[in-house]
C-alpha cells in the first residue's frame, strides 16, 4: 500500500529539517506538516510557514479542543501536530511529510498505521552530533548538554522505525532519503 504520511524523527542537530527541505524540493506535490509550538519565534522563522507559534494558553485550549494529533513538552516548551491539517492533506489524496521528535512519530503510526512511514535519520555518532549542535550557536551550554541527553534516549528508539539512515554524508543521506520515498509512493 502507498504511503502518505512520511514521518522524519532525529535528535536535535541530526539532519530532519535539512532532509525534509530536499524531500519537499524533490517531491513537490509533498506538503510538510507544519507543527504548532509555544517556543519563541526565532530570526527568519515565520508564523505558518516554520511553526504555528502558539501562547501556553491556546495550546492548552487546543489540546482540550482534540485539535491536536500528537503534542509533548520538549526544553519546556509544547510542540504538537494539527489533527485538522493532517486530515486535509489525507482527505485529499495528498502526501505529507512531518518533523517530528521520535514520540511525536510513533503517535502518529498510532493514528494513522496504514498511512504512515517513520524514518529515523541518525548522527554518525553523538560526537558529531554534539558538534553540529555547538556550530549552530542557537542553544546555550545547558540547553546543548540536555539536547544530548535526549539525543541518547531517542537513539534507543530506532527499533520502532521502518527505515534509518545515518547521516554521516549529506548528499548520500539525501539520496537514501529519496529512494525511500520513492520506493514507498510508487513513482
Amino acid at each position: 500500500m502507498p504511503k502518505q504520511l512520511f514521518v522524519l524523527s532525529a535528535p536535535s542537530g541530526g539532519g530532519k529539517t535539512t532532509v525534509a527541505r530536499h524531500l519537499l524540493a524533490t517531491f513537490p506535490d509533498m506538503k510538510f506538516s507544519v507543527s504548532a509550538t509555544t517556543r519563541a519565534q526565532r530570526p527568519g522563522e515565520e508564523h505558518g510557514r516554520d511553526y504555528f507559534f502558539l501562547t501556553k494558553d491556546e495550546f492548552a485550549e487546543r489540546i482540550n479542543q482534540g485539535d491536536l494529533l500528537e503534542y509533548e513538552v520538549i526544553f519546556g516548551n509544547y510542540y504538537g501536530t494539527l489533527r485538522s491539517e493532517v486530515k486535509r492533506i489525507l482527505d485529499s489524496g495528498g502526501i505529507m511529510i512531518f518533523d517530528v521528535d521520535v514520540k511525536g512519530a510513533l503517535s502518529l503510526r498510532t493514528a494513522f498505521p496504514e498511512e504512515t512511514l517513520l524514518m529515523f535519520i541518525a548522527p554518525p555518532s553523538m560526537d558529531a552530533l554534539e558538534k553540529r549542535l555547538r556550530s549552530r550557536q542557537t542553544e546555550s551550554a545547558e540547553q546543548i548538554a540536555l539536547r544530548l541527553e535526549r539525543a541518547a534516549m531517542e537513539m534507543q528508539s530506532v527499533e520502532f522505525f521502518d527505515e534509518v539512515i545515518i547521516n554521516d554524508i549529506l548528499p548520500v543521506t539525501l539520496e537514501r532519503a529519496e529512494l525511500v520515498v520513492r520506493e514507498h509512493i510508487g513513482a
